[in-house]
């Protein structure tokens, strides 16, 4: 069959069969389908969409695409956490530790930034020395050891979806519902999970920007695990606004620091607790969630997250002073204060502005080969629903180079809506799909 003939049956919302699209994912991995026909397959498939039986062959065909890591050897329940990806989203570096620090064992297998939206490696790369290119025996022998480790894609664990991860990026192709779906599944089942939670996020700073998408998306990953025997539970949450205050790699890492000590914005705590609490009740650590989620806060308030987060710092490679000593950490060279320009209530904060802003100045990256800056972004200094008078501090811009700030400060002045009346108050867990 020629591949052309498959863009075009897709290009024309023809279901494609598990053999033709196993042709396709084998084809593009051995090198034998050029990126530019991927491309057009891609951009196919975001405008006609793909069936169930297609996301799951295609989930298939990148899990068979590399090995599979056999964790069998490793007493617990292993039990991943994955979000589709947000602004301010640094929730894995908190609901991890304390799933871990209450006995789940956590491979996190994590992701780089995508878009406007930060990556979970990124963010622990800005920590100096911290390796996540960690081995399969590596992983292996922290898991045991540690019941947390985070790494990131290897060569042998799903490896077409790793190409077609760089290739999404670079063709607006990010947000289609079916290849978040299976790249984010391929990934889950290409390790030996028994559970897994996932954040599925909605609003301004989501790729879904619509709750009816972020469903719909939550329910297709809940059935592939279930077709692969795995427990999947998704929770669709609100990304209107940035998560907490901090946007940029070192700035989330220490928002991590403070919330891991009982100190950090209620928003990512709240959220935190209860992915927590989910791996801690998938794990079977206990037998009801509510007992998971005291079990959670328990973690929380007497430190041994914290203390777990320390601890995979070091073991890692990573000095664990960070999260104490900022100033061990990158830091940026200048500052921008964006002021509000009258009084009034902050109605709206356009988490997707504040984030292409981020990026603009280094925190992200507009093309796969683009390196970030881990010192520069935002710190915000208010929430939707808060009072401000004219004049006061909205949030700060960090950076270390002059070159995008005037552009990208406007991009963030821009981001902030104020009104005469105070808004609604938005939920910030809107479903949970299982």
């Amino acid at each position: 069959m020629r591949t052309v003939d498959l863009i075009q049956r897709k290009r024309d919302g023809e279901e494609l069969s598990p053999q033709e699209i196993a042709a396709l994912v084998d084809g593009y991995t051995r090198n034998e389908i050029p990126d530019y026909q991927m491309s057009a397959f891609l951009m196919a498939v975001f405008f006609s969409g793909m069936t169930d039986r297609e996301v799951s062959a295609l989930t298939e065909c990148m899990v068979k695409s590399g090995e599979t890591v056999d964790l069998s050897s490793i007493p617990g329940m292993k039990v991943d956490k994955h979000s589709t990806g947000g602004v301010g989203d640094k929730t894995s570096l908190i609901s991890a530790p304390l799933a871990a620090a209450a006995g789940v064992v956590v491979p996190m297998i994590s992701g780089r930034s995508l878009g406007h939206t930060g990556g979970t490696l990124d963010k622990l790369e800005s920590i100096p020395g911290f390796r996540t290119d960690l081995t399969i025996e590596e992983l292996k022998a922290q898991l045991a050891k540690h019941q947390l480790a985070f790494i990131g894609q290897t060569p042998e664990i799903a490896p077409a979806d790793g190409k077609l991860y760089s290739l999404r990026d670079a063709t607006a192709t990010v947000e289609s519902i079916a290849l978040i779906a299976s790249s984010i599944m391929s990934k889950k089942l290409a390790v030996g999970l028994d559970a897994v939670v996932l954040d599925v996020k909605v609003g301004t700073g989501a790729f879904m920007k619509r709750q009816v998408d972020a469903r719909r998306l939550a329910q297709m990953m809940v059935g592939i695990g279930r077709r692969m025997d795995k427990r999947v539970q998704a929770l669709i949450t609100d990304m209107n606004q940035p998560l907490g205050y901090a946007v940029g790699n070192a700035l989330e890492v220490m928002e991590v620091s403070q919330t891991l000590q009982n100190a950090g914005p209620t928003d990512l705590t709240r959220i935190s607790l209860e992915l927590a609490a989910r791996m801690i009740f998938l794990g079977k650590i206990t037998t009801t969630l509510d007992e998971a989620r005291e079990l959670a806060q328990q973690k929380l308030l007497d430190g041994s997250g914290y203390k777990k987060f320390k601890d995979v710092i070091e073991a890692q490679g990573g000095n664990p002073q960070v999260l104490d000593r900022f100033e061990l950490l990158p830091n940026a060279t200048g500052v921008r204060e964006i002021s509000s320009p009258r009084a009034g209530y902050i109605s709206a904060i356009d988490a997707e502005g504040i984030g292409r802003a981020s990026s603009l100045i280094g925190a992200g990256r507009n093309t796969k080969e683009d390196v970030i800056d881990p010192a520069v972004g935002v710190i915000l200094e208010v929430k939707v629903g808060q009072k401000v008078e004219g004049g006061a501090v909205l949030c700060r811009l960090y950076y270390t180079g002059e070159d995008q700030v005037e552009e990208a400060s406007q991009q963030i002045e821009d981001a902030f809506r104020i009104s005469a009346s105070a808004p609604e108050e938005r939920e910030l867990i809107l479903e949970v799909v299982s």
